[in-house]
């Protein structure tokens, strides 16, 4: 299975749609939150049709700057994984909307215990596949990848304490703009895709094992 992961849409819904045409083929598209940037579940809508034309699984889950009606939008049109798992083949996917709670009050914001609730019960969805793959908006904390400029770390610990915990196979992360890279706990291979506006995302390859590259 081949997987195109995007975050950090923020209405690049063009260059998103621009990749997709030149990776075919594959075989499934994550967007890993911030679809919008304070949009509308209208245009969340549209920008899910325009994904939808490449007719592959689409696995969604909102970001801090997408409001909460945006992921209602998501969950009527049967493509969010917001504390919910979805399974593919052999391949299970899972996720949380939203952030912690920031100094900037966006308008998805959460607490580690929410966060520590959903990722549990998308789990609990998926434990049977072979292989799991956790798509939280935010990614865990003291790790390359949520590191911003200043040098502190501002990810969520709930998410780093389920990953130690749990070890699913992959983490796709987002939401911290300049700490795109890879990173591992144990056996988790995690990435930050960065902002897919700059043309930047990821490549999953499940087969015999899982590998997980940085494209753009």
């Amino acid at each position: 299975m081949r997987i195109l992961a995007f975050t950090d849409i923020h209405g690049a819904y063009s260059k998103v749609i621009e990749i997709l045409s030149r990776e075919a083929p594959f075989d499934a598209i994550i967007i890993g939150g911030d679809l919008t940037t304070h949009g509308t579940p209208d245009e969340a809508e549209q920008a899910v049709k325009g994904f939808n034309r490449f007719d592959k699984p689409l696995l969604v889950v909102a970001g801090n700057m997408d409001p909460p009606p945006v992921e209602e939008r998501l969950g009527r049109l049967g493509v969010d994984i917001n504390a919910k798992g979805r399974l593919l083949d052999n391949v299970g996917f899972f996720g949380i909307s939203g952030s912690p709670v920031t100094p900037m009050h966006t308008p998805y914001e959460i607490s580690e215990e929410e966060i520590k609730k959903r990722a549990n019960a998308g789990w609990r969805d998926v434990e049977p596949a072979a292989w799991k793959i956790f798509v939280p908006h935010a990614p865990p904390r003291d790790t390359k990848l949520d590191k911003i400029f200043l040098g502190k770390h501002v990810g969520s610990s709930a998410v780093r304490e389920f990953v130690e915990q749990h070890q699913p196979d992959v983490v796709v992360c987002g939401h911290i703009h300049e700490a795109r890279g890879i990173d591992s706990i144990g056996k988790t291979q995690m990435v930050n895709c960065g902002p897919a506006g700059r043309g930047h995302y990821a490549v999953i390859e499940v087969g015999e094992g899982i590998n997980v590259t940085l494209r753009g």
